[in-house]
């Protein structure tokens, strides 16, 4: 579009649809931020989207297409995988004798229509739409997929023999594997996995209900139901999954861990960790989804910024202490450490871990899976890990008296450790490891470093820009400290040095084409606490964490909370978001 920008304004100019005071003040914040003049103007609702690419369309001498409401052949359809389509706004809606045209939202897009034009083999012929057009198209994904899953579901579960509670507790080994690897029990699990991948799921939830069993997956974070099948394919499906996951089919009254892997059409690698729990009704059966060969992870990437990003770098260099991340389950903590490991990952230290379970494959560092049941437990990796001479170690998790005596002698005795905690603050941390049985002058002599985190959903690119009113500055005026909020704002340069709340853009989701809940994907929010001269005689006093909070933040700690509302700011997410998270 930047090529033709002057034409499309003169265009906009001459249309009569913006006022001219309007255009002059697109223009002026144009020049000033470097957002494209169009944008500024569909942003403030001085012209709607199917009229400014109709007029974009005119200027760049394509034809525009709308298809909102129109039915595409799902062979067609299909020609363009969903993930390539979401990630670039591109769909393949109408195949004749002169090639394939396809709707997108960018037609400078060329390294994509190469691509696809490689992957068909056909001549591609670029049309473009709108958002509206686009969101409409890209649900056709999901409903086909749906309609492909329903029309399995309709046709094999017919053959699936129903299984009574009595039956399915004294069926045989032999019988269960048969079932497990009837064609009609393969193309459920296949297509329910395939799903999953496509929706970008980080978990996949089996749950026998009374009369059916239900399938949800979460996403950003998020439970959605997905899916509701027969109750006849319970006893097949659960069979199906342990046997790709190497569990014992015949043993339902306790729970088991196991996992698999496999190779996507793409040729991304994905791991599934298996774990079933006798309920009522059954088995339950949840699967978490990791992409192994998910790289290119950084720490400004992560959310990291400004005076955080800083304090990691420095803790980084150092050759002895520990580094810890803290928070709850599912909060981002192995990913965080996965990074800087990645960062540290040079060939003149060696890297030893022991994890459970080890969640992402790294080349040149040596990762051992804790297995409990035959003794190989933290503790017991961990010794073994120091005959090893390593000069980084990463624990997977202190959760014992034990693992902290270990982690910090091994931090004094000249390593670098990384480890995880489960505390709710930075502060936290310091005060559940004297918990566990650790000395405080230990404590104050090796750790370094503690990141306190939460994960909260990324807004989409459809978001839309308010300002807060009196009543929401103030409510937000009993969370946190609003001066020294703007402080940091202008410390950033993200606002003038004038700037009032009342002049700090804030955003909220908006439904488009990209998501249908304005929200897709996820990024971090943090709190970065270096262990201080100061910090180290509070802890050694015996002080609580909230007195080592206040005075990290005297020191220029930026809370979570703190840190979300800089994240909102940057229009990465909402504040309804971060409130979500930050109380759960």
């Amino acid at each position: 579009m930047y090529i033709k920008e002057n034409e499309l304004r003169k265009f906009i100019e001459q249309s009569g649809l913006v006022s001219a005071e309007d255009i002059k003040t697109a223009s002026n914040e144009s020049k000033k931020t470097g957002e494209p003049f169009e944008n500024i103007l569909l942003r403030e609702g001085k012209v709607k989207e199917d009229e400014l690419r109709r007029m974009e369309a005119y200027v760049l001498g394509i034809p525009f297409v709308s298809l909102v409401n129109q039915k595409i052949d799902t062979a067609v359809l299909s020609l363009i995988p969903e993930p390539l389509a979401a990630k670039n706004n591109i769909v393949a809606y109408r195949r004749s004798d002169r090639g394939l045209e396809v709707a997108m939202l960018d037609i400078d897009d060329l390294p994509v229509l190469d691509f696809i034009k490689k992957k068909v083999g056909l001549k591609i012929l670029p049309r473009l739409t709108d958002a509206s057009s686009m969101k409409d198209a890209l649900n056709q994904y999901k409903k086909s997929l749906k309609a492909d899953f329903d029309a399995i579901i309709q046709k094999e579960s017919q053959s699936l023999k129903a299984v009574s509670e009595s039956d399915e507790g004294g069926a045989s080994e032999k019988d269960l594997k048969e079932m497990a690897e009837d064609l009609p029990i393969i193309k459920i699990v296949d297509t329910l996995i395939s799903h999953a991948i496509i929706q970008n799921a980080s978990d996949i939830h089996i749950e026998p209900q009374e009369a059916s069993l239900l399938v949800r997956y979460r996403t950003d974070g998020i439970l959605h139901d997905a899916m509701v099948l027969p109750k006849e394919t319970a006893a097949g499906i659960v069979a199906r999954i342990k046997v790709l996951s190497n569990l014992k089919l015949d043993e339902k009254r306790l729970p088991q861990d196991g996992r698999f892997r496999i190779t996507t059409e793409a040729g991304d690698r994905v791991s599934f960790r298996v774990s079933t729990l006798p309920i009522y009704f059954g088995e339950k059966v949840v699967i978490r989804l990791l992409k192994e060969n998910s790289k290119g992870f950084t720490l400004e990437g992560l959310g990291f910024h400004g005076e955080g990003l800083e304090k990691i770098h420095n803790a980084m260099r150092q050759t002895t202490g520990m580094i810890l991340a803290t928070g709850p389950t599912g909060s981002g903590k192995t990913t965080t450490l996965y990074t800087v490991l990645d960062m540290l990952n040079t060939p003149d230290v060696n890297i030893s871990t022991v994890e459970d379970p080890i969640e992402y494959q790294m080349p040149r560092i040596n990762q051992t899976q804790v297995k409990s049941e035959i003794g190989l437990t933290f503790a017991n990796g961990l010794r073994t890990l120091l005959r090893q001479d390593p000069d980084i170690i990463m624990v997977g998790e202190i959760r014992d008296g034990e693992t902290v005596s270990l982690a910090i002698n091994a931090a004094l005795t000249g390593h670098l450790v990384l480890s995880t905690i489960h505390t709710n603050s930075a502060a936290g941390a310091i005060p559940r490891m004297i918990d566990m049985g650790a000395e405080s002058f230990l404590i104050v002599s090796t750790v370094k470093t503690i990141i306190a985190q939460r994960l909260v959903r990324r807004l989409c690119n459809s978001k839309e820009k308010y300002f807060m009113e009196d009543a929401e500055i103030q409510a937000l005026g009993k969370l946190i400290d609003l001066d020294r909020m703007l402080d940091f704002l202008k410390a950033e340069k993200l606002i003038k040095n004038t700037d009032t709340w009342k002049e700090v853009p804030l955003y909220r989701p908006k439904p488009g084409a990209e998501c249908e809940d304005g929200y897709k994907g996820r990024v971090g929010i943090h709190e970065v606490m270096d262990v201080t001269p100061t910090i180290k005689e509070l802890i050694l006093k015996g002080a609580s964490s909230d007195d080592i909070e206040a005075q990290a933040k005297k020191e220029g700690m930026m809370t979570m909370l703190e840190d979300g509302i800089y994240q909102a700011v940057l229009g990465l997410t909402s504040t309804e978001e971060v409130l979500r998270v930050i109380t759960e």
